[in-house]
């Protein structure tokens, strides 16, 4: 009898072949309709903070984001769904609530300036908003010996690092406090860790594996809402690292009874190890040298370099330490012409540093070297739109941008070949293919129908995060072309 009905059953489905489709689809649109309910959501949350509902209004933002965040892992499994439509959303709603005044209960409404509306003004008495479940953020950090250390380190042959952590995170801030704010976990903390890990390079990439200015392993990442997207791997996305650096930090917390140095010890050195030693603690400190002397020598170093940090932070006039001024107010450019994130750092110019890191920093999909083409969007700092205008479109340091960018550094052997630095065509020959400048892993597998980046890596032995480099040989085993 089930042998018959699975028969009949499989000739409904062939006399019916857009059956399967009809029921994808309608999948697709109930995400969808989830997707503008969630949106809508979010803005009651809005509105009721603008209010003066405070809770009500985080609860709401609270839960949308959660949402949001779900409703992008279902996109991704889903067919024919567009992730980049969740992203887009959420990227919207976000510029209606990043104006979040750091000391006020609520939203402040501004109007937006720069070609595409201010993404964020994130004023710096967000300092002053520093608090633990419920209690204030410096009064937990003991000021003991190993801190102190720290410190001092922080302050002599490691403060230009110090000072640039600042700079670069001055730029992202619209980007993840909010996400610190909301779960109420204090800025201080962020910084001291973003400072220790990255230095607040968005694309940094430590020899064990860990990416983004959060430094998250890749199966770490995996567990709080991070991997790759469309080729784009996010843990390099300052805001959704700051998320899944929340996620990770209220884990921690409700596991260890809210002990912030272990927290903070987990992070670097794994919430197994911390949490044994928690559970064998007898109640004693991390400090306990019976407790601190089981930790590994790097996390040993780690928890009071985070702390110091959080320290400075919080009160560097006491050390005369001057962080600079940063405007950390951003906007999207759409691009007139091609370019480079390199040749838009020429032609911008701009003072000391110029602006590389915070174009780099706002816009991590894109690698520096590769053309983006015109029409595009770009995330940057308010100031680029008239320069742009008047330096990078035409006139001398245009052509400039351009010259330079066309040069390349030689390679010396017998084989050497002369070829284009900002855009190479793919060549491959006998099942291989030679990595070029500009190539990631995604967009090979995509171009040779490979499947996927994992399974171009899995026949290479590439081990995650999938690091290749120009001149590397890729075995294109079982790609179509």
């Amino acid at each position: 009898m089930k042998t018959f009905l699975f028969a009949t059953a499989c000739v409904v489905l062939a006399a019916t072949p857009h059956l399967a489709d009809a029921r994808r689809q309608s999948a697709t649109d109930t995400l969808y309709a989830e997707l503008d309910a969630t949106a809508l959501a979010w803005r009651t949350g809005l509105g009721q903070l603008r209010a003066g509902e405070v809770d009500a209004g985080r609860e709401a933002v609270r839960k949308a984001s959660a949402q949001l965040l779900s409703l992008g892992g279902r996109c991704e499994k889903t067919h024919r769904c567009d992730v980049s439509r969740v992203f887009a959303v959420y990227d919207a709603l976000m510029q209606e609530g990043l104006n979040l005044a750091a000391g006020d209960e609520g939203f402040a409404s501004t109007g937006g300036t720069g070609t595409g509306g201010v993404l964020g003004v994130m004023p710096a008495a967000g300092r002053s908003v520093n608090l633990l479940r419920g209690k204030e953020f410096a009064t937990l950090i003991e000021m003991n010996e190993p801190v102190r250390a720290a410190m001092a380190e922080w302050l002599t042959w490691m403060r230009p690092s110090l000072i640039t952590s600042w700079e670069n995170y001055q730029q992202m801030r619209f980007l993840m406090w909010p996400e610190y704010q909301r779960a109420g976990l204090p800025e201080a903390l962020l910084f001291g860790i973003l400072a220790k890990e990255s230095n607040g390079r968005v694309h940094a990439l430590s020899r064990s594996g860990a990416a983004g200015p959060m430094q998250f392993m890749p199966a770490t990442g995996y567990r709080f809402g991070l991997g790759y997207v469309n080729g784009f791997d996010t843990r390099y996305d300052p805001q959704l690292s700051a998320r899944a650096s929340v996620r990770y930090f209220n884990e921690r917390f409700a596991e260890l009874g809210d002990d912030l140095e272990f927290a903070i010890a987990a992070y670097n050195g794994g919430e197994g190890r911390a949490l044994r030693l928690k559970q064998a603690s007898g109640g004693r400190d991390l400090w306990d040298p019976a407790v601190y002397g089981q930790l590994p020598a790097e996390t040993r170093d780690y928890v009071p370099y985070v702390l110091a940090a959080a320290w400075l932070f919080l009160h560097p006039e006491q050390y005369g330490l001057e962080f600079p001024k940063i405007d950390g107010a951003a906007t999207v450019m759409k691009l007139a012409a091609p370019a480079s994130i390199y040749q838009l750092s020429i032609c911008l110019g701009g003072p000391r540093d110029g602006y590389y890191r915070a174009l780099r920093n706002l816009n991590p999909r894109w690698e520096p070297h590769v053309i983006v083409q015109a029409g595009a969007e770009l995330r940057v700092p308010t100031a680029v739109p008239p320069l742009y205008q008047r330096h990078c479109l035409r006139g001398e340091r245009a052509e400039l941008a351009v010259n330079l960018m066309a040069a390349h550094k030689p390679t010396v052997g017998p084989t050497a070949t002369r070829q284009p630095a900002a855009a190479a065509a793919p060549s491959s020959s006998g099942g291989s293919y030679q990595v070029k400048s500009g190539d990631t892993l995604a967009a090979i597998a995509r171009r040779h129908g490979c499947g996927d980046a994992n399974k171009l890596a899995r026949a290479n032995g590439l081990r995650t995060p999938y690091v290749i480099r120009p001149g590397q040989r890729l075995r294109l085993s079982g790609c179509s072309g």
